[in-house]
Formats: C-alpha cells, sequence, structure tokens
C-alpha cells in the first residue's frame, strides 16, 4: 500500500456545534456528560463563580477536595472544546446505530442533495486546520518593535538631529541587523503549520437519496472538501477518510493509527462493539482512522475535527523564554535610568554653560555610551559560531535562538524508536508453542520469507539475515513455489504453497509433497489453525482450549521482554482434498492449519545510546521517554540504554489523574509510553510551567508534531516526516544522540558568553555613566567632549566582538545555564560600584598631582580620563569572565587577547597622535601611567575579593 499521510488520519471534532441548527439531542450528551453521579449540573453558574473564585487564589496550594472533585480529570490540561469531543465521541461509541443516526440528524439513507448542500453552506468546506498564519508585515512588525531596537533608533534619530551623522549611521545599521536576523527566523518557523494544511482532495463515495415522492439510495462521489456531517461514506482500503466516523457497518476492518499513537501495527474495528468512558479514546473499536472496509456516518468535518483541536496550537507564537524575558527587562531597566541620567545631565550641562545644543549633543553621547549597542551582533554572532560548530557535527540549525536554548536544556524528552533503537528488526528467536527453540518453526518461516514475490518486508529481512548467518542450510533449492496469497491488511498474513519432492514431515510416499505456509499477525494466523503440534509426542493435536491459552500466555511473556511476535503455520494440501475451484478461495485454502509456533524480532538499541545518555546525565540533562508504543517494550528498551524505570506510567493512566496528580506523575516518571500526540504535548507543557525546566523534544513523527512545537528545543531527524522537520529547530543528519551532547555544550558556550558581555555592558556603561555624572558636578566641565565620548564608546564596542570567541571553564559547562532573575542584579550591585571607585580614584589623583593653583586643565584631564575609561572598560571583561584569578589561574582564548591589546594600544596611542590633537588631546607624562598601573593592580585585587565575597554570599544565602 501506498505510505499513508498524515491526512490521511482525521480523528475526531473540535466543536459539537456543527448542526445547522440547534439539537436537543447533543445538548442533553454534552450536558449529561458533565453531570456528577448525582445528577448535580456540574456547569453550573453558581459551582462556575466558586470554582473560578478559588482557582484564582490558589497560587499553588492543594485544592480543597470540593474544587478538586471539579477539577478536569486529566489534570486540567484539556480545552473546553476538548472536553466536548471527548463527551460527543463517547456518546457516540456508546450508543446504538440507530441512535447515532438520532445524534447527527440523519437517517440510514443518507441525507438529501438540498440537506448536503445546506449544511455544506453552513459548516464550509471539509479542510482541516483553519488557521491564518501571520503575515510577513505583521512578522516584521513585531521583529522591528522591540525595546532595545526603539532605543538605538531614537538614539539614532537625536544624532542626525545634532548633525553627529556617522554615530546615527552606526546605530541603524545595527537595527537593521538584529531586525533581519529575528525576522528571517520567525518568518521561516511560521511557515511549519502549512505542512499540515496540505490537504490530498479525493474522490469519496457517499450514499445520498433523492426523490421528493418515492426516494432512492445512491451511491455518488464526492469531492472530499463536500463532505458534511451526517453523510454516510463507503470506504475500502486505501481510502483517504473524510472526517469523524462512528462505523454503521465493517469487514475485516483494520486500523493503522501511527501517525497518532506512534503504534506501526494497525487494530483491529468493528461496528457492533458498544464502548464506555474506561476505554482510551483512541482505542474505541467503533470511531477510527481506517483501513479496510465498511460504511460509517460521519459526524464531524473540517476544522470541527478532533484532528484541528489536536493540532490547533502549532504555529502559535511560543511564550518568551527567561532569557528574552531577560533581556527584555534589561531593556526597560536602561530606558528607565537612560532617562532618568540623561535628563539631569542635560540640565547641569546646561545650567552650568547656558548652551542648550552642546549640551543635549553630550546627553545624547551620554545615552549612546549607557547603551550597549553591540548587544544584537554579540547574540547572533554567538549563535551563528555555534550553528556552524554544530554543523561540523552533522546538524542543520533553523532556529539560531535553539542553540542557547540547547545550554539551558535540563530534560529531554525522546521517542523511543529510530532514536535509543536501530529502528530495524532483528530476529531473536524461533519458538514453538511451548516456548520451547524449534528448527522447524524457523525452516518453515524461512521458506516463507524466501519464496514470497511481494514486497519484502523488515522482518523477512531479518528471517533471512537469522538464517544465513548461523550457519543454517535449509536447501530452498528443493522446493519450489507454485502460488502464493499475498499479505494485505485485511488478513494479515501472507501464505506460499510449495512443492518438494521429499517429505520435510518424514517418509516419502508419493512423487511429490505441495505444502501452504502461513505466517504474519499472530491473533490472524490463530484464527486459520484447528490443529497445533506436539513435536515431542510426534502428533497433531486439535487446537484445544487449554491449547489456545498456552499460546497466549508464551507470547505475553515474549511481549512482556518488549520482543515483536509473528505465528507460524503450515498445512499439507496432500493430505486435504481440495479441488482446483477451492484453491482460489483464499478462505478454503487457508483453513485447518497446523500452528507449529513463533518468530520473535525485535529492535535492538544503539550502541552509542547508552554513552550518549550517559555523557547527557553527566552535564545535568534528564532524559524521559515519550513514545506511543506498549510501555513494556518501552521499559526493555531503556532498561538495556540505562534509562530507570523506578517510575512509569502510560497515556490512560494519565488521562484519569486531576490537575496536581497529573504533574507529580509527569515530574517522577521517566517512561511515559502509549501516548497519544496531545498528552505528549502536556507532558512537555507541565515539565515547562509546573517544573520550570528548559525542556528538549527528540521526534521524527507526525504524532511528535505538538510536542515538537512546543518544547523550547525541537529536534528531529532528516528522515522524519515533513511537518516534524519543519516544526524542529534542529535537524539532526545522523539518528545519534552523541551529537546532543556537543550541542549542549555549544550551546552553554553561547550562553557563557552572552551573558559575559550583558554583565560587561550593564557594569561597565552604569560605572561610567555614573562616574561621569560625579566628575561633571565635581570639576564644572565635560569631563569628555562628544566626539571623545563616542570614540571611547566605538573603540570599546569593536573590541567585545570577540567574545563570542571566547572559552568557558569546564565546570560552567557541567550544568544546565538559565537566566537568573537574582544573579544579575546582585552581581551588578557587587561589581559595578568598584568601577565607579576607580574612575572617581583617578579624579582624586589627576587633581591633586597635575592640579596647578586648584585649577585642572581641561585638554590634561580628559586626556587621562579617555585612557583611564577605555582601559578600564577593556580590561574589566578578564575580571568578570571567570571565578577564577585572571591572567594567574585562567587565561582568556587568543582572540579576545588580540583584541584587548589591540584596543588598548590605539586606546593609549590616539592621545599622542594627530587624531589626538584634532579631538583636543595632550600628551601624558609616564608617571600617569605608573599609576594607571598601581591602580588596575589594586582594582584587580579588589574586583577579586569583591567576587569572591558575592559568589560565597549567593551560592549560600541567594
Amino acid at each position: 500500500m501506498e505510505r499513508f499521510k498524515f491526512l490521511r488520519f482525521f480523528s475526531f471534532r473540535t466543536q459539537l456545534d456543527f448542526l445547522p441548527s440547534s439539537n436537543p439531542v447533543r445538548e442533553n450528551l454534552i450536558n449529561g456528560a458533565n453531570t456528577d453521579t448525582n445528577g448535580e449540573h456540574r456547569d453550573g453558574f453558581f459551582s462556575n463563580l466558586v470554582y473560578g473564585f478559588l482557582r484564582r487564589f490558589k497560587s499553588g496550594s492543594k485544592l480543597s477536595s470540593p474544587v478538586r472533585y471539579l477539577e478536569k480529570i486529566d489534570g486540567g490540561s484539556k480545552t473546553e472544546e476538548e472536553e466536548k469531543v471527548y463527551s460527543w465521541l463517547y456518546a457516540l461509541a456508546r450508543s446504538e446505530i440507530y441512535m447515532a443516526f438520532e445524534y447527527v440528524r440523519s437517517t440510514e439513507r443518507g441525507l438529501s442533495f438540498t440537506e448536503a448542500e445546506k449544511r455544506l453552506k453552513e459548516n464550509g468546506p471539509n479542510t482541516p486546520l483553519e488557521y491564518t498564519f501571520p503575515s510577513s508585515w505583521h512578522l516584521l512588525w513585531s521583529a522591528f518593535f522591540h525595546p532595545f531596537n526603539i532605543i538605538l533608533i531614537v538614539l539614532s534619530a537625536l544624532s542626525y538631529i545634532t548633525s553627529d551623522n556617522p554615530n546615527g549611521c552606526i546605530m541603524l545599521i545595527l537595527v537593521f541587523i538584529s531586525v533581519s536576523l529575528r525576522f528571517y527566523q520567525e518568518y521561516g518557523s511560521s511557515k511549519a503549520a502549512m505542512q499540515l494544511s496540505e490537504y490530498v482532495r479525493s474522490p469519496v463515495k457517499v450514499q445520498r437519496c433523492a426523490g421528493r415522492v418515492v426516494q432512492t439510495e445512491l451511491i455518488v462521489q464526492v469531492d472530499q472538501r463536500d463532505v458534511v456531517p451526517g453523510d454516510i461514506v463507503i470506504f475500502e482500503p486505501g481510502d483517504l477518510f473524510p472526517g469523524d466516523v462512528r462505523l454503521l457497518t465493517s469487514k475485516h476492518l483494520v486500523v493503522s493509527q501511527s501517525s497518532l499513537t506512534g503504534e506501526s501495527w494497525p487494530t483491529e474495528k468493528t461496528a457492533d462493539a458498544r464502548e464506555d468512558r474506561s476505554t482510551p479514546l483512541l482505542e474505541l473499536k467503533n470511531i477510527c482512522f481506517m483501513v479496510g472496509t465498511g460504511t460509517g456516518l460521519v459526524v464531524s468535518t473540517g476544522s470541527k475535527t478532533y484532528i484541528s483541536a489536536v493540532f490547533s496550537t502549532i504555529g502559535k507564537h511560543k511564550p518568551a523564554d527567561s532569557f528574552e524575558k531577560g533581556i527584555r527587562h534589561i531593556s526597560y531597566v536602561l530606558v528607565g535610568v537612560m532617562l532618568l541620567v540623561v535628563t539631569i545631565m542635560i540640565l547641569v550641562e546646561y545650567f552650568t554653560f547656558y548652551d542648550l545644543s552642546e549640551s543635549t549633543l553630550f546627553g545624547i553621547s551620554v545615552a549612546c555610551a549607557l547603551t550597549p549597542q553591540m548587544l544584537p551582533l554579540i547574540i547572533n554572532t554567538s549563535l551563528a559560531k555555534g550553528a556552524l560548530a554544530m554543523a561540523r557535527e552533522r546538524c542543520i540549525v533553523k532556529s539560531l535562538s535553539a542553540i542557547r536554548d540547547m545550554g539551558s536544556m535540563d530534560i529531554l524528552c525522546i521517542d523511543k524508536t529510530g532514536t535509543l533503537t536501530m529502528n530495524r528488526a532483528i530476529m531473536a528467536n524461533h519458538l514453538d508453542s511451548w516456548g520451547a527453540p524449534r528448527e522447524k518453526v524457523l525452516h518453515f518461516a524461512f521458506l516463507n520469507s524466501y519464496f514470497k514475490s511481494d514486497q519484502k518486508y523488515p522482518l523477512d529481512d531479518a528471517i533471512l539475515a537469522f538464517v544465513y548467518t548461523n550457519g543454517y542450510r535449509f536447501q530452498p533449492s528443493k522446493w519450489r513455489k507454485t502460488d502464493e496469497i499475498p499479505f494485505d491488511f485485511m488478513r494479515r498474513r501472507v501464505s506460499v504453497i510449495l512443492e518438494t519432492e521429499s517429505n520435510p514431515e518424514g517418509r516419502n510416499i508419493q512423487p511429490f509433497y505441495r505444502f501452504i505456509i502461513t505466517k504474519g499477525a499472530l491473533e490472524d494466523v490463530l484464527k486459520v489453525c484447528s490443529y497445533v503440534e506436539n513435536v515431542d509426542m510426534g502428533e497433531i493435536t486439535a487446537v484445544s482450549a487449554e491449547h489456545h491459552h498456552r499460546i497466549l500466555n508464551v507470547v505475553e511473556e515474549l511481549r512482556n521482554e518488549g520482543l515483536r511476535i509473528i505465528g507460524v503455520a503450515i498445512k499439507n494440501l496432500q493430505q486435504t482434498k481440495i479441488s482446483k475451484q477451492n484453491m482460489e478461495n483464499e478462505d478454503d485454502v487457508e483453513s485447518d492449519m497446523v500452528f507449529l509456533g513463533v518468530i520473535a524480532f525485535f529492535d535492538p538499541p544503539k550502541d552509542s545510546a547508552k554513552e550518549a545518555l550517559w555523557r547527557l546525565a553527566e552535564k545535568g540533562v534528564k532524559a524521559k521517554v515519550l513514545t506511543g508504543d506498549s510501555l513494556s517494550l518501552a521499559i526493555k528498551i531503556c532498561k538495556e540504554v540505562g534509562i530507570r524505570t523506578t517510575h512509569v506510567t502510560t497515556g490512560p493512566e494519565l488521562e484519569q489523574l486531576n490537575q496536581e496528580a497529573f504533574h507529580e506523575k509527569v515530574k517522577k516518571a521517566t517512561v511515559l509510553a502509549r501516548l497519544t500526540p496531545s498528552q505528549k504535548l502536556r507532558v512537555v507543557q507541565s515539565l515547562q510551567s509546573v517544573g520550570n525546566h528548559v525542556v528538549g523534544f527528540l521526534g521524527d513523527g507526525i504524532n511528535d508534531s505538538l510536542a515538537l512545537d512546543a518544547a523550547n528545543v525541537g529536534i528531529s531527524v532528516d528522515s522524519a516526516a515533513s511537518v516534524a522537520k519543519d516544526l524542529a529547530d534542529i535537524i539532526l543528519l545522523e539518528k545519534d544522540l552523541n551529537v546532543l551532547v556537543a550541542g549542549v555544550e555549544q550551546g552553554r558556550l553561547t550562553f557563557g558568553n552572552t551573558m559575559k558581555y550583558i554583565k560587561l555592558s550593564v557594569i561597565a556603561n552604569l560605572g561610567s555613566v555614573v562616574s561621569l555624572f560625579i566628575v561633571t558636578l565635581v570639576l564644572r566641565f565635560e569631563p569628555l567632549t562628544p566626539i571623545q565620548l563616542l570614540v571611547q564608546n566605538f573603540l570599546y564596542s569593536v573590541g567585545q566582538i570577540a567574545i563570542p570567541w571566547d572559552r568557558m571553564e569546564e565546570d560552567y559547562v557541567k550544568i544546565p545555564q538559565k537566566w537568573s532573575v537574582k544573579s544579575l542584579p546582585m552581581f551588578i550591585l557587587w561589581n559595578g560600584p568598584v568601577c565607579t571607585l576607580c574612575d572617581v580614584a583617578t579624579l582624586l589623583f589627576v587633581w591633586f598631582y597635575y592640579s596647578s593653583g586648584g585649577r585642572l586643565d581641561e585638554s590634561f584631564f580628559r586626556s587621562a580620563y579617555f585612557i583611564q575609561g577605555l582601559l578600564m572598560q577593556t580590561l574589566i571583561f578578564h575580571l568578570i569572565r571567570t571565578e577564577k584569578i585572571p591572567f594567574i589561574m585562567e587565561i582568556a582564548s587568543w582572540p579576545v587577547l588580540a583584541s584587548t591589546v589591540v584596543i588598548s594600544a590605539i586606546g593609549i596611542a590616539i592621545p599622542f597622535s594627530i587624531i589626538g590633537d584634532f579631538m583636543g588631546f595632550t600628551d601624558l607624562p609616564l608617571s600617569y601611567f605608573g599609576f594607571l598601573v598601581v591602580l588596575f593592580v589594586g582594582y584587580f585585587t579588589v574586583g577579586q575579593i569583591v567576587k569572591r565575597i558575592y559568589i560565597m554570599v549567593y551560592k549560600k544565602w541567594l
């Protein structure tokens, strides 16, 4: 069959108001689902009011028992629309077929063409996921409207007004870079959900009735966009499914729901089943995503289907993480400080010299000095450097911010298949019905796989590889195939008819022997078996209830070990009288067979998985397995790769928990199996909101799309579904978790270097502005002219370009790094005053040592203050970049050292050059440089003491 597409598996509805008019039956169903056992209405006005009031003031404490009772069953994570979906579908699943027609206001003859056209106009075309994507202009505005950009634009405008064109141009260039990068990232990610809206158009067979007096049922083909609620659809193997359906009739109907559950094997469905609320939603037997034959009643279409509810959040903006919030808060603080300080500086300058133009220019220069102009460039350069480093590790980084988030990631949620395992089948054993190894079972399974001409599946390759590599000699050349019954999803088995001249069962009394050999899904093989072989006793006996129970027990034990099982059966056609006419009837040929045993397979864990998980754990990243596979299989794989399985749970168990219990279970569990896509999403959101974790999610299926979109770092592989790749932030070209270890290290390096710049710029800039204010008040003249201040700021900014190439200490990359609300302000309060003290010390030294008659030469002081300020801002980086003693215990990378030397040399040389004469500088005596040496030695000594005290205080009490 053709490969399943995502939109093949339409699910259930998001709304119940799909009917063309009010439906009292539907309303009663919904209200009944929300009524407690005593018949009291749970959605009443008073209970809603009290419940909302208590929720508002809960503030993290446990709810009282009445309020807990009102919590939503799955932890409060379902939306109101999802609750309606569940209530509606469970009501249909519990009902008889004739009642289902009443619920959707249809008849057994189907809708009339007039009614169908009316409903189509009222409900709209049957297209899922009606999501309006943000326009490029909207994204551009979002990228532009950021506090930091506004600061630079205002300063640039003021610079142009005061004829400071070079400075204004530089700031506009920085804004352009910042806006362009952010727009490019968000425009690319906003297109991710478009993949989900690719709706494959194909005709659908529906039953409609025509005629005014005598109505006749007609089977017509309509485009699936024109299917409406109440239509009766007729489906066959391979058909696309146009909406949410309550089965009416079915024959050999099986379902492939891997897009929603992750389970690769199809599930059997039947129209006759009546379900109750205890059955998980996706396991309802009479409501399905189908492959088979039958008829069904469409109960919801288009944007009102379950799939639209589940995937409706894709493409919407994620909440800002702590780093983005921190940057935004710094921007707001800088705006406030800037407005206050600049206003004061302009007023002081004006009332001192009464020159408004010069005072305004000086104020703008101070504002430029206070603004960390290189912040967007440093951040994006660090992220781009990280992306290039990961590209060398065979990764494609789609979102640069994901590099930084990987440095903060402390939980990695992973899907089992293809990530922890090799995603291929390896044959493990061949057992008879008593659970004992039997070569005969392997022999006939090998012949089936060897001679089948239909497409060979991975299980066939595994059987052939096992036989060849273990030295078995089954001599297939002595056999000849005469016929074949290929595999299909209704029978779930494949049969070959072979002839041989020697009897593999014993004596040769005929010229040739003909056998039919069948293998496939165990349950479907057992259906056609009437006998079972007892090899020890050398006899074939009829299958009894005891035999059947024993076989199922053997298989259950194997499945609990995480093995996949298929059954093997044979029949000697020479001993059964089957005519040529009956040979054409599959049911007659595949009947009264002898059950031989089972073949067991497993998906082996990757050799690198255990090592990679251990390395991630060393770096503080815990692994959680979120899979749609069975719990037993997930536990087996996790044990082999070293993931603890003390606390495990399943999707149906999570569905029954209240909010508090849900979050507690998610917090403790390391293995979560049988999860639906929406449950994976809720687990990720619980870890983020309640656990305050930075979550990465590694998945490659459509059923992983929601979790990939919600995770802080979405990771997929190049062989993943297109939707998963579109939503992922990082795409691995190889399914190797060791690549993520390198990504975590690179992320922490990027985060650390970015934080270095933020600390450096805030401390140096605030200290410099406070010093300028103090010096202006004391000396009654500008300590630096606007052009001198801008040149100093420019040189200082250029020197910071090398920061992304700095290295981090080994201890730093061993733990997840997050933005701390307390850390940065405390760091500034402890270290900022030290910078200001050095500036004041310079003022005092120059005043007392070089003044003449109580007067200080302005050019001399500005030359001295220019060099001291530039060297201070350049060297301070080496103090704050490490907790160790700089230049002795820890040395920066060579690009940073080279930048420090070059910028310092240029700053010292300017006052002695022609440029210095133009800027109003004068030569400085050698004694002043001796003072600077003493000053900076004292600064590093005092700064190191303050830093050690801060570290002890912060780590112990804060």
